[in-house]
């Protein structure tokens, strides 16, 4: 089963809808017992980082994502959520999870395409990604697949972490992470196939990685 964390601040209806599409049990919840006991844990978000940081406190769910992470379980964030993983963000200037390092940033005014006209913020459509390292939760999908974003603000971590990249206006960190701690600017569930598939991979790594720890 993965988790959908809820902290009133995310898209967690339409990545349980894409789950249970592909028939992945999922379920959403603020319950630590039940975060725990799931094989991965997906952290969505949208709307401001200062709102959705405000939430997190609230709801405990600060502290029960670094638990996740300390314990080692599978954890892909998503849009916000993706963002929030950093240390910081320039919205709201505001001191963010910093379970992954790095900062998040807006988008500079009058960015231009590559065919010179303008790349209007927030950064809305469909794009293709770039990728400069193997990720396995884009194994089986095609290179020239496309993703569909919703930002203004695109992070930059790490840069030994970053997976793939976009180009809207200038290029930028798309997906990022290690082995079994991923996070997407773009919306997989909102993605359609190529979506759906590394949906699809991130829960069949959550079900190896439970195998294994049974044959241990």
């Amino acid at each position: 089963m993965l988790a959908i964390l809820d902290y009133k601040a995310g898209n967690q209806t339409s990545v349980r809808r894409a789950l249970e599409h592909m028939g992945i049990p999922c379920v959403i919840t603020a319950d630590p017992a039940t975060i725990e006991r799931a094989e991965g844990i997906i952290f969505p978000g949208v709307g401001a980082a200062g709102q959705a940081m405000g939430a997190l406190a609230e709801t405990g769910m600060d502290e029960a994502l670094r638990q996740v992470v300390r314990r080692g379980q599978a954890l892909l964030g998503i849009c916000l959520g993706c963002q929030i993983l950093l240390q910081s963000s320039e919205e709201n200037d505001t001191v963010t999870l910093g379970i992954v390092q790095g900062v998040c940033r807006r988008f500079e005014d009058h960015m231009l395409l590559e065919d010179g006209t303008p790349a209007p913020v927030p950064h809305m459509g469909w794009n293709s990604l770039e990728a400069v390292a193997p990720c396995l939760l884009l194994e089986g999908i095609e290179p020239t697949a496309e993703y569909y974003f919703v930002h203004s603000y695109y992070v930059a971590p790490d840069p030994s972490l970053v997976l793939a990249t976009t180009t809207y206006g200038r290029t930028f960190c798309s997906l990022y992470g290690r082995e079994g701690l991923w996070a997407a600017q773009f919306h997989p569930e909102k993605s359609g196939r190529p979506g759906l598939k590394l949906l699809g991979n991130f829960y069949d790594y959550c079900l190896n990685q439970r195998e294994a720890r049974h044959a241990q």
